[in-house]
């Protein structure tokens, strides 16, 4: 079985500032764990939000699974995460009281063959901050082309 599963959201440190990281089963059906297992998700453009209580992940896309047959899976649906009871109420506190989201950072298989999702509190970056991301980031490529000449 190969664990070494690793779906990352490469936008998401660069949308935003990542405050506090949390580690959350997925409720999943066969077909779409077979398809994690064969790296078809993705995490562009999703996110977390709250309905009754409960934790939920919209816009996750998890391709069909090409030998699936009738009781295939909707590859957009909504995904229910499984969290503590007091770190729902902590989420769901910051997100009510200080305006901030949840998003998805990295679906991975953990030992045991489970689907993990590791989200992240987050708040929204200025436009300034993104500038300051970018330059950051040239900076570190330029000196890692000069020690490599």
């Amino acid at each position: 079985m190969d664990n070494n599963i690793k779906i990352r959201n490469k936008r998401v440190s660069f949308e935003f500032f990542l405050i506090e990281k949390f580690t959350a089963g997925i409720v999943l059906t066969g077909t779409e764990i077979k398809s994690i297992r064969h790296g078809k998700a993705s995490l562009a453009d999703s996110y977390c939000y709250f309905d009754g209580g409960e934790l939920f992940v919209r816009n996750m896309h998890i391709a069909e699974y090409n030998y699936g047959t009738y009781n295939n899976h909707l590859a957009k649906r909504d995904r229910k995460l499984l969290l503590n009871k007091r770190e729902l109420k902590k989420l769901f506190r910051q997100v009510k009281e200080k305006s901030m989201t949840i998003v998805p950072v990295l679906l991975f298989i953990n030992g045991k063959g489970l689907a993990k999702l590791e989200i992240s509190l987050a708040k929204g970056k200025h436009y300034y901050d993104k500038r300051d991301t970018l330059k950051e980031k040239d900076a570190k490529r330029d000196i890692e082309r000069q020690l490599k000449m």
